[in-house]
């Protein structure tokens, strides 16, 4: 009798955008991962699902990484990808990297202990673009407008930018 082999972990990435956009995240994800011994295609698999800007088909890849039963769940760079992960399971661990406040848009109720299956890391970078506009009206009083320059297609809609755009 042949013994059975144990199974490799499988990685889920989620990508609200393509993969060009994230190829120096993915070298340092892939990189840290084989630094603790897992090294895709040999100890683990990283499958991946890119939604390229259209966000609408993001809960249904969240939902195939679900019934492939995948180990862990990454939601990198945009808040929708990590919720729709969370709104595929509530038992797959959810690993999040984004700009945006978890608890605001309501991903997670606390940043000390978010619970349930997801932690992550955010660098609340949309919240700190109100205080970039205000340095750069301190460096320069006399001008009295800001521009910005947006890809609506690649960003979620929020207050922000709306409140940008007017």
């Amino acid at each position: 009798m042949l013994a059975q082999q144990p199974s490799i972990p499988v990685v889920g990435w989620l990508g609200a955008t393509t993969p060009e956009n994230y190829k120096s995240a993915l070298e340092a994800f892939r990189r840290g991962l084989s630094e603790t011994g897992f090294i895709d295609g040999n100890s683990a698999k990283i499958e991946y699902r890119w939604a390229e800007n259209r966000y609408a088909q993001l809960p249904a890849m969240a939902a195939d990484f679900v019934r492939r039963k995948v180990d862990v769940i990454v939601a990198n760079g945009q808040s929708a990808a990590a919720l729709a992960a969370k709104t595929a399971t509530a038992t797959i661990p959810i690993v999040f990297l984004f700009g945006a406040d978890p608890i605001k848009i309501g991903l997670v109720s606390n940043l000390n202990r978010p619970g349930g299956n997801l932690t992550g890391v955010t660098t609340f970078s949309v919240e700190l673009n109100k205080k970039k506009l205000e340095m750069l009206h301190g460096l320069v009083p006399r001008r009295p407008r800001s521009h910005c320059l947006l890809t609506l297609t690649a960003l979620p809609p929020t207050r922000w930018y709306r409140n940008c755009i007017r």
